[in-house]
């Protein structure tokens, strides 16, 4: 037994009551993704919703991060649920497949994914439309990206995304960008990337000097805490990044042209309330997209003003467009890999 279960073990029988049998006696347990907390990204945004779900409800609650979130999942899980957490919830997506399994064998805990969906009557699937914020974001920057009046862009019709992993759920995310990019100006070169971690900023730095050398100068980081280092180079360079899950503008004030939202904060902090309530929505998908405001491009508070309002505009009109069902965005989780994404 590592060192994380003897951690889980104790501090979980501590927060339960002998004879426990209501959610009031049985608390929750959020295992963290890959890059753990401090990633300024999915895992601390989800964190935010959990503490805001615990005080609200008056829950016990811990988050468990191990070193090797990915092969230790299911062991994981097996031990929050044998120590008597009445919800786990897991922001990690490669344990989709073993809390499906575990769900049977917990009948009595329930159990939430993200991002994709799990069958079982105790497991709450929650996902979010990723692509359809992407779209924005890169019809935006496509139509920024050739223009040079503005500050820190050229002429070259090039953008840059970086990925964490080459996965259905982060190529959800790119196709959607390309899509966008593309509905904009078919002639764009959108280069795509993988950091294979979403902890190593360093990485992410490296990668996006190397697009912004072959003529990006907007590179849009979807790579958890590796894209604080993709921010952190376009700051360097006088470009631009985008940011993810959370608004990440203030990161380089000036330099993250838009971040593009995921508020797995609300979906975190309203499944708490609703097991806290008696109302856990087992063997439900719950769908956060543009129309429930799920998903979403932030108020570009330090470039707002230096992006001509006819884009801003053009982009809103899209997103009209995607909520009236008049743009269909591509989802690769429901319709599989489109031809123009190559990679």
């Amino acid at each position: 037994m590592t060192h994380l279960f003897k951690a889980l073990t104790a501090s979980g029988m501590a927060l339960l009551a002998a004879g426990a049998a209501g959610a009031e006696d049985r608390p929750v347990a959020m295992i963290v993704a890959q890059g753990g907390l401090g990633d300024g990204s999915w895992n601390d945004t989800a964190f935010a919703g959990f503490e805001a779900g615990l005080a609200s409800t008056g829950l016990e609650g811990r988050p468990i991060e191990s070193a090797d979130v990915v092969a230790q999942g299911e062991e994981i899980m097996r031990r929050a649920a044998d120590v008597g957490f009445g919800l786990v919830i897991s922001l990690e997506w490669i344990h989709g497949e073993p809390m499906e399994m575990l769900a049977r064998d917990y009948a009595e805990t329930d159990w939430v994914i993200m991002n994709q969906t799990r069958a079982g009557d105790n497991i709450a699937s929650v996902v979010f439309a990723e692509h359809e914020g992407s779209f924005l974001a890169g019809a935006l920057a496509a139509q920024v990206t050739v223009d040079s009046s503005i500050e820190g862009i050229n002429e070259a019709p090039v953008l840059g995304v970086i990925g964490g992993f080459q996965a259905p759920g982060i190529d959800k995310f790119i196709v959607g960008f390309i899509q966008g990019a593309e509905a904009v100006n078919p002639d764009i070169d959108v280069i795509v990337a993988y950091a294979d971690s979403f902890g190593d900023p360093a990485r992410g730095a490296q990668m996006a000097n190397a697009m912004f050398d072959q003529g990006a100068d907007i590179v849009y980081q979807v790579a958890g805490g590796t894209g604080i280092g993709i921010i952190e180079a376009a700051a360097t360079r006088g470009h631009y990044a985008i940011g993810v899950d959370t608004d990440q503008d203030g990161l380089a004030p000036g330099h993250v042209l838009t971040s593009m939202i995921k508020r797995v904060d609300v979906a975190v902090d309203g499944i708490i309330t609703a097991y806290a309530g008696g109302s856990f929505p087992g063997g439900e998908v719950i769908s956060f997209g543009l129309a429930e405001n799920g998903v979403a491009l932030s108020d570009m508070t330090h470039t707002r003003d230096r992006i001509p309002a006819a884009y801003l505009e053009r982009v809103d009109g899209m997103r009209s467009d995607i909520i009236a069902g008049e743009i269909e965005v591509w989802d690769v989780s429901t319709m599989g890999y489109p031809d123009f994404f190559t990679n």
